[in-house]
């Protein structure tokens, strides 16, 4: 069993959870870069160094997810940091299209029930798969961590403000997944309490990733930051928090 501690980041081939991956890198973390294209994790893990490693992890594929998880426990025999990452903000949305223009055609009243539930799968049902199949690693560890990467549009509370800037984007694609990631997040908090586990909801904030075709005003390093301070944080962190790196706390 390796002295390093151990960090599985899924949809780390790029973007924010490459960000995060070199990071936790850094900070002397053994990086397991989930990518659901092991050519892709490959050449991100080059790129990172020796204690990064490519992990073929599809998160809306049970057999994809068990054999990741049968890889570390055959390798590693446990692990200490989880962080639920992957993500889409659709399956249809045309480059061009800005995020209010997008918004305009997935209100509740047109939305696509395929598309939603193509978003859904991945950034709900895949990250609750993901936790159920990685728990009896993390049980494993003496400070185990599980960082849910959510979002401020998520949250009821600002979009129920009718002072709320991004308000009038509310709708059933991504920013309610996130508003169920939450609640997910909760609950997995509550459940994991008596073992120490900690789970956590982040929010990047508006990040310039291909999630949002680069359309973000904050940089992928802006967006890591609160996602690796919470993991650095150990046994002594909270759980069931769901914080910003400038915002501080943000309200459910």
């Amino acid at each position: 069993m390796p002295d390093k501690r151990v960090a599985l980041i899924t949809g780390a081939n790029q973007g924010i959870g490459l960000q995060v991956a070199k990071e936790l890198a850094a900070h002397g973390f053994i990086v397991l870069i989930g990518s659901r294209d092991m050519a892709k994790g490959e050449v991100a893990a080059q790129g990172i160094g020796d204690d990064a490693h490519a992990l073929q992890i599809d998160v809306t594929d049970h057999a994809s997810i068990a054999a990741a998880a049968q890889r570390i426990q055959r390798e590693y025999g446990h692990l200490d940091v989880l962080i639920n990452n992957a993500a889409i903000s659709n399956t249809s949305k045309r480059p061009e299209m800005s995020v209010q223009e997008h918004a305009l055609l997935t209100r509740p009243s047109n939305v696509s029930l395929e598309e939603m539930r193509a978003v859904w799968e991945t950034n709900v049902f895949g990250v609750l798969a993901v936790y159920q199949e990685m728990l009896p690693l993390l049980r494993e560890s003496s400070a185990a961590c599980i960082v849910n990467v959510s979002s401020g549009v998520g949250s009821l509370t600002r979009n129920s403000d009718p002072t709320y800037p991004m308000r009038s984007t509310f709708g059933p694609f991504y920013p309610a997944s996130k508003t169920a990631l939450n609640a997910l997040t909760l609950a997995m908090a509550l459940e994991l309490e008596p073992l120490g586990i900690k789970v956590n909801a982040v929010s990047p904030g508006f990040t310039k990733t291909n999630l949002n075709n680069y359309a973000g005003t904050e940089t992928v390093e802006d967006g890591a930051r609160e996602i690796v301070r919470v993991p650095l944080l150990g046994a002594e962190g909270p759980t069931g928090t769901f914080t910003h790196a400038t915002l501080g706390t943000l309200p459910w």
